[in-house]
């Protein structure tokens, strides 16, 4: 394993499966990170083993508050996860609070330390149920099925990590730590593209589509030999572009008519243009049909299996997957989603190394506990519209200021989430290269929307200022030069070589900014054999393996209906930016949404080297009950349990015959009276929310303010969701609706540039400022 150096973070770890992901993260992030546990082993198998814990120390005590306490000075993280009425961690700081006062102290639940619902208990299956995402998988009029491979725990994981790091930034300014809570149902009904928002500003309840995407024509489709992802939307040059590759071919049939060439023909005919384009893809191997789309620049993708990550050029070329050295061997592992300057790739890790009682940090009691000096940033006046002159508690980013240069989901995500936690955010943006989420019909959601009230704009986009700039005219490239030298963080998800172009490929912008954070979102990656590929979050979600996931027991792979992968590169991106903001260095962080992506598909890669290890809990499963496409998950728990609680009678010890039964007695049952008695009895359930369940009927969202009001001038009150990370000292908040198109530009100029009346009349006449 990578040595360690003095400002190496030390993590005190005492999650559970919920915030297992929590703490990888951090070792990826080169930090200490010892494991501390006085309960017995969990029956692990050996791929989740290596993958969770390899390269940390693994302390197993009877006396966990000894080794704790001894531990905890020069600690600068603690996680922990579970059950609220399990956590050990908060009655140990609430005895002696003065020890965890420069801690990052985080705790993760599935409901959040606060509510009605905070004592429920919740594997991964009834948090994908709690937060609305189960709802989103699977055949119209079937059961909902989650993602696969815990998503939901893993999210929330993610979002502790970024917590974590919040808590250090504040440190920095303030010189205490915090608590910080998080709740999975949170993280994942934060995550749902427009699977609430629809209902917020349509009235609309997306339903299950069986992998169909609702707002972007993209699929899965068979190819001879197996599936590819992608599609047809996008710019007006991939439609002509395949449609040409389809006409060399013979294949187009009639699209090649000039009425195929409206964009809202095509929509409103999806199913015939589908049914063409599908006769097209099965006459190609996945493979040659994958690689000629992506010399054609076109939006396809294999769907491959976790095993084949192994052999992608692209991950083998940035050096992506991890190596664990294990006592019998090497084993391949997929990596982390970003190279961390404090483990840098390629990465070796160590097996998890158990220890004794007296374990002890390994930068010796010498080492400076809390890292490297405090970085010096700009202090941005409170602006009209900030909560904080008001008197309400600072925020962790306060004084950040970043230059957003990105669109659609996963760059605006990334940025809202520094947003809410304080940061300014300046959005470049302009209506000559027009946002998806503001200009297209398809994703306005609201009826009779305008780009300035899209509701999918308004929800990524609150916290937000707006600057047009046309970077087409050369005055508004030099303008963007030098808004570059007066930010923090410069995100872009451009395609490579854009910025350099502008002149502010990173080894131009550290010139005129020498402490400046770019982070760079292409879908691949800025370097690579796959560089250019044009991609979109269900071609990375092919690539990674996770599509692969979603196939089985002779049903093919159905894809994702939502833009899950973006909001895993947004995770990840945050989480890269604050590590160098707490830091205190510049850089470029080159994040790949595909390696994001593959680093969230958990312990696949190694069960597919090492065998069969994956684990199945008893019934965990999705069962209709009484009323009109109402069901109920109900998760991991001794049979005992849960013949006592649905008295049933178990003649039978099969999955299936258990199962029938089970189904049977619950479905007359109301979904949330039957919950409520299962978590009376120690089982994990939950009613299946749907995006209207989560807005207004879910009694444990509302009771922690999830879903935050905010004005907008062209909507009046609207509905947004919500913080995930709650910070007791620095706490997160939303502030201010998303800005209507340019509405900032005068005001940002002469704020940051100091530029006069006649300088802002000459660039608007120039059309500099469209």
């Amino acid at each position: 394993m990578t040595s360690l150096s003095t400002s190496t973070l030390r993590v005190l770890d005492l999650t559970d499966d919920l915030a297992f992901q929590a703490a990888r993260l951090l070792v990826g992030l080169g930090a200490d990170v010892i494991r501390v546990t006085d309960r017995p082993a969990v029956p692990l198998g050996t791929a989740d083993h290596l993958h969770w814990h390899a390269g940390k120390r693994v302390c197993r005590s009877a006396d966990l508050e000894t080794v704790l306490v001894r531990l905890l000075p020069d600690a600068d993280i603690v996680l922990e996860s579970g059950p609220v009425t399990t956590l050990r961690t908060l009655g140990l700081r609430d005895a002696d609070p003065d020890a965890w006062s420069r801690v990052s102290h985080v705790v993760v639940t599935p409901f959040g330390l606060t509510g009605p619902r905070s004592t429920w208990l919740a594997d991964d299956l009834v948090a994908t149920a709690a937060g609305g995402m189960a709802w989103l998988g699977g055949d119209p009029g079937q059961a909902p099925q989650p993602p696969p491979r815990q998503q939901a725990t893993q999210l929330a994981g993610t979002h502790a990590a970024i917590a974590a790091l919040l808590g250090l930034v504040a440190r920095r300014r303030t010189g205490r730590g915090q608590l910080a809570d998080l709740s999975v149902q949170e993280a994942v009904a934060a995550t749902l593209e427009t699977g609430a928002i629809s209902w917020i500003h349509a009235g609309t309840v997306p339903g299950r589509t069986s992998g169909v995407y609702g707002h972007v024509a993209h699929r899965v489709f068979a190819a001879s030999d197996g599936y590819l992802a992608g599609g047809y939307s996008g710019s007006n040059r991939m439609w002509d572009d395949l449609l040409a590759w389809m006409d060399e071919q013979r294949a187009a049939e009639d699209l090649t008519e000039p009425r195929w060439q409206d964009p809202v023909l095509r929509w409103e005919r999806r199913p015939h243009v589908d049914d063409v384009v599908g006769r097209f893809v099965a006459r190609h191997t996945a493979e040659d049909f994958s690689q000629e789309a992506r010399r054609r620049s076109l939006p396809w993708a294999e769907i491959v299996s976790p095993a084949r990550l192994l052999e992608n050029p692209q991950l083998r070329d940035r050096e992506f997957l991890v190596d664990i050295e294990t006592s019998v061997g090497r084993v391949a592992d997929v990596g982390f989603p970003f190279a961390s300057r404090a483990l840098p790739r390629p990465v070796r890790l160590d097996e998890p190394q158990h220890v004794g009682a007296d374990v002890r940090w390994l930068d010796g009691p010498e080492a400076s506990p809390h890292g490297p000096p405090r970085i010096r940033r700009r202090l941005v006046s409170n602006r009209p519209g900030d909560d904080k002159a008001g008197g309400a508690p600072g925020q962790a980013l306060d004084g950040v200021r970043v230059l957003d240069l990105t669109w659609v989901l996963a760059g605006p995500y990334m940025t809202k989430i520094l947003g809410e936690h304080g940061a300014d955010i300046i959005k470049v943006e302009s209506a000559h290269r027009q946002d998806p989420t503001r200009f297209a019909p398809s994703m306005r959601l609201r009826p009779g929307a305008s780009h300035d009230d899209s509701g999918y704009f308004i929800n990524f986009n609150r916290d937000k200022r707006s600057l047009a700039l046309n970077l087409r005219k050369p005055r508004a490239q030099e303008i963007l030069r030098r808004l570059a030298a007066e930010v923090d963080v410069v995100v872009e998800n451009f395609s490579p070589g854009v910025l350099a172009r502008w002149g502010l490929a990173y080894p131009e912008l550290s010139k005129i900014n020498p402490d400046v954070i770019l982070v760079s979102m292409a879908g691949v990656g800025q370097t690579g054999p796959w560089r250019p590929a044009v991609t979109f979050a269900d071609t990375l979600a092919a690539m990674s393996g996770l599509t692969y996931e979603t196939g089985g027991e002779g049903r093919a792979p159905q894809g994702l209906t939502f833009g899950l992968g973006d909001m895993v590169a947004a995770n990840a991106a945050a989480l890269a930016a604050l590590e160098l903001l707490y830091a205190g260095h510049g850089g470029h962080v080159d994040l790949s949404q595909l390696e994001a992506m593959a680093a969230q598909l958990g312990p696949a890669l190694v069960e597919s080297r090492l065998g069969g290890t994956r684990r199945h809990a008893v019934l965990p499963d999705v069962f209709r009950t009484r009323g009109d496409d109402r069901w109920i998950a109900i998760g991991s728990a001794a049979p005992e349990l849960l013949t006592t609680a649905l008295k049933i009678e178990r003649e039978a010890d099969e999955h299936t015959d258990f199962a029938r039964m089970i189904s049977t007695a619950v479905a007359e049952r109301d979904a949330d009276e039957l919950a409520a008695q299962l978590q009376q009895l120690g089982v994990p359930a939950y009613p299946v929310r749907d995006g209207r369940d989560l807005v207004e009927a879910d009694e444990q969202l509302a009771a922690r303010g999830f879903y935050v009001d905010l004005e907008h001038p062209l909507v009046g009150k609207v509905a947004h969701e919500g913080v995930v990370a709650h910070l007791s000292e620095t706490p997160g908040a939303i502030r201010r609706p998303a800005p209507l198109l340019g509405q900032h530009t005068d005001e940002l100029l002469v704020e940051l540039l100091g530029l006069g009346p006649d300088e802002l009349r000459t660039l608007h006449d120039e059309g500099a400022l469209e």
